[in-house]
């Protein structure tokens, strides 16, 4: 199995476009010791031609132009998209559909939840159905007994777990959390035994998904913010990583303390908030995740399992 990073930030990706707070104004200004990063998204594949897209990001265009298995050039129209896999409904998982128009139809693997928020109160298959027939609607059951396969990686086996999360702002379910709204996946690849667990909306780690993660030879998770109140504290936003559905890492019962609970796993964050810390590589925030043994996700990373 091959992962691949297509973008590690969360949404508005960093720095983002308008924000002028620590991070984002240090970068700029070429003080801070940092990578910029898209908006995120990964890629998977068990045989390195086609590829599971895990998301599609606004930023989807330059996340492809940036990775060349995606352009094969097998033919005069091609690509190495085989199939696309949506965790949630939010703006910055699912703008990148739009993108990808002139290369449908394309099957997209989603929740009955998920695929409801993108019929109705963002109609991303309504619109796209205009373009060769648009997205194909294949339904993920958030069942924790039964893994699927999607043909175009026959050794790979995905379990989707439901998390406790939120639904997106325009979400009839916001802030009344239903499961599927927002889901993890476990995949194991039955070529190489080797399996990853991706949660990039991890809010409220539950024992049902403590127990996924301690099965997982990787964890790919919540990486948004350090402290709960960070968009609050930096004066940029007025709510909560909870209240958006983000575990923070610092504190009791945040990310560092549960993935110390797992010291058999290689720990990765990914969907880092521009006003995140430990985007800053000399920070001591980034000191605490490796003394941790805690990795950051970025653009371009590729991992083999």
């Amino acid at each position: 199995m091959q992962i691949r990073i297509l973008g590690s930030g969360a949404g508005g990706g960093f720095p983002q476009w308008n924000c002028n707070c620590r991070n984002c104004a240090g970068f700029r200004a070429g003080t801070l010791n940092a990578r910029a990063r898209t908006q995120s998204s990964i890629a998977i594949s068990d045989d390195g031609e086609r590829w599971i897209l895990f998301n599609a990001s606004p930023d989807i265009r330059a996340q492809l132009a940036d990775f060349p298995a995606m352009q094969p050039g097998r033919s005069l129209r091609d690509t190495g998209i085989s199939a696309i896999v949506l965790m949630d409904s939010q703006v910055d998982h699912t703008t990148g559909l739009l993108s990808l128009r002139e290369g449908l139809p394309l099957d997209v693997w989603c929740t009955s939840q998920v695929h409801s928020d993108l019929s109705t109160g963002f109609p991303l298959f309504e619109m796209l159905r205009h373009w060769n027939g648009g997205l194909n609607w294949q339904a993920i059951e958030p069942n924790e007994d039964t893994a699927f396969t999607i043909p175009c990686a026959p050794t790979l086996a995905l379990t989707a777990i439901p998390l406790l999360s939120n639904a997106p702002p325009y979400s009839p379910r916001r802030d009344q959390p239903h499961p599927g709204d927002n889901i993890g996946l476990f995949i194991e690849d039955s070529a190489s035994g080797q399996s990853v667990l991706y949660a990039p909306g991890l809010g409220q780690p539950d024992d049902r998904i403590k127990a996924w993660m301690a099965r997982a030879d990787v964890l790919l998770v919540d990486g948004t913010v350090w402290h709960d109140d960070e968009m609050i504290r930096q004066e940029v936003g007025t709510k909560t990583g909870q209240q958006m559905g983000h575990l923070a890492q610092a504190g009791p019962g945040g990310m560092i303390e549960l993935l110390d609970t797992l010291p058999g796993a290689r720990k990765i964050l990914i969907h880092i908030n521009n006003t995140n810390p430990i985007l800053d590589e000399a920070s001591p925030e980034r000191a605490e995740l490796a003394a941790h043994g805690i990795e950051v996700a970025w653009d371009g990373m590729h991992i083999h399992l």
